[in-house]
C-alpha cells in the first residue's frame, strides 16, 4: 500500500499527518511529536505534501524537500472550504491533504533561508515603525493635556524629542516631565534602531542583483525592491502580471452578477506590507510629478488631471505591480516605453 499524498497540520509540538493511497483510501491520520517528524517522512516514499504556508511552514518544506518529497504550500485561506463539520487537528490534515489535489489550487512558492533572513529585516522595521508611531501619538496625547501642541509631521516631534533628550526642560509638573523625558528616550533609540535597518537593507540591496533590477523601475526603492524580492522570489507562480497586482490586492473588488459587472474598490486582500510599499512610493512620485511635470509619463500627468491624488497613487500602484512581475519574469531591467 503506497501513500501517494500526505497532509501536514503543523504545529508547536504535535502534528498530525493525513495520508491517501493512490486509489484514495485513507492509509493514516495520527499525530506525531515535533522530533518524530522528519524520521516519519525519511520511512515514507516520496510523494506528494500539502503544508499550510503559515509559521515555519517554509522550514518544513524545505526539510521535508531534502528527502525526496514534492512539497506545497497551501494559502490557509484555501484550505478552509475542505475542512468538514468540527475543528480538530485530524479533520485540518485531512482538509490540507484534500486540497493539495486540486488542480486548480494556488500555492505558495516555497523560501529560501536568504529570503527569510531578508525577510526578518524588514518585519522588524516595520514593528519598529510602528511603536515609534505610538510612542509620539502617545507623547503627543500627553503634552496636549497641559497645552503644549506639537506641530504636524514626524520630524517635529523627532526633533522636540531630541531636545528633551538633550536637557530641555518642558513647563510641566515633574512627574510629568520625568515620564516625558522617559518617552523621549524610547522614541530616539527606536529612531536610530530604524536608522540601522534601513542602513543595512541598502547594503543588502546593494548585493543583490534581483533587487538592483527592480530599483530600475521608477517609484521602488530599495526597500521596496528587497521586500518584493525576498517575498515573491521568481514571480513565476503567477500567470501574469494583473494576477500578482490581485494578490498585492490592488485590483478592484469584483460583484458581476447576472451579466452585469460591478467593481468596487481595491479588494485589499493580498499582502498588505507590500500593497503599503507599493503605495507609498508611488504616492512620492505623484508628489514629484505635481512639483515637476516634465518629469511624469503623460499617462500619468492625464490620470491626475482628471482623479484625485489618492486614487491616482492607487492606479500607479497596480501598474507598478504588472510592471514588477514584468521584471521579474523576463529577468531584465525595466525600459521606459517610447513616448
Amino acid at each position: 500500500m503506497r501513500v501517494s499524498t500526505i497532509g501536514l497540520d503543523l504545529a508547536k509540538n504535535i502534528f498530525q499527518v493525513h495520508g491517501v493511497t493512490d486509489q484514495g483510501e485513507v492509509a493514516f491520520n495520527r499525530p506525531l511529536r515535533r522530533a518524530q517528524v522528519l524520521a516519519f517522512f525519511e520511512r515514507i516514499e516520496p510523494c506528494l505534501v500539502g503544508i499550510e504556508a503559515c509559521s515555519s511552514g517554509h522550514y518544513w518544506a524545505r526539510e521535508l524537500s531534502k528527502l525526496g518529497h514534492e512539497v506545497r504550500l497551501i494559502p490557509p485561506i484555501y484550505v478552509k472550504p475542505y475542512v468538514k463539520r468540527g475543528k480538530s487537528d485530524a479533520v485540518d490534515a485531512e482538509a490540507i491533504c484534500e486540497a493539495v489535489t486540486r488542480p486548480t489550487m494556488r500555492f505558495v512558492e516555497i523560501k529560501s533561508e536568504d529570503q527569510q533572513a531578508l525577510l526578518s529585516l524588514h518585519r522588524t522595521r516595520d514593528l519598529a515603525v510602528r511603536q515609534r508611531t505610538q510612542l509620539v501619538n502617545m507623547l503627543r496625547g500627553l503634552l496636549a493635556e497641559f497645552g503644549i501642541t506639537i506641530p504636524r509631521g514626524l520630524g517635529k516631534a523627532l526633533g522636540y524629542a531630541k531636545d528633551v533628550t538633550e536637557g530641555a526642560q518642558p513647563d510641566i509638573p515633574e512627574i510629568a516631565r520625568d515620564v516625558v523625558r522617559v518617552l523621549c528616550r524610547q522614541v530616539m533609540a527606536l529612531h536610530n534602531w530604524i536608522g540601522w535597518y534601513e542602513t543595512r537593507l541598502k547594503i543588502e540591496a546593494r548585493a543583490n542583483p534581483q533587487v538592483r533590477l527592480l530599483q530600475t523601475i521608477p517609484g521602488v526603492g530599495p526597500i521596496t525592491a528587497s521586500a518584493i524580492a525576498a517575498t515573491v522570489g521568481s514571480g513565476h507562480q503567477f500567470r501574469s502580471g494583473r494576477e500578482f497586482a490581485a494578490w498585492l490586492g490592488l485590483t478592484p473588488k469584483n460583484r458581476s452578477s447576472g451579466g452585469k459587472e460591478r467593481l468596487g474598490g481595491i479588494s485589499k486582500m493580498g499582502d498588505r506590507y507590500l500593497r503599503q510599499l507599493l503605495v507609498v512610493g508611488m504616492t512620492s512620485r505623484v508628489r514629484q510629478v505635481r512639483n515637476h511635470p516634465e518629469r511624469g509619463d503623460p499617462w500619468l500627468r492625464d490620470l491626475l488631471d482628471r482623479k484625485p491624488a489618492r486614487l491616482a497613487t492607487v492606479a500607479m500602484a497596480n501598474k507598478t505591480a504588472r510592471v514588477v512581475w514584468a521584471v521579474l519574469t523576463k529577468n531584465r531591467p525595466y525600459a521606459q516605453p517610447a513616448a
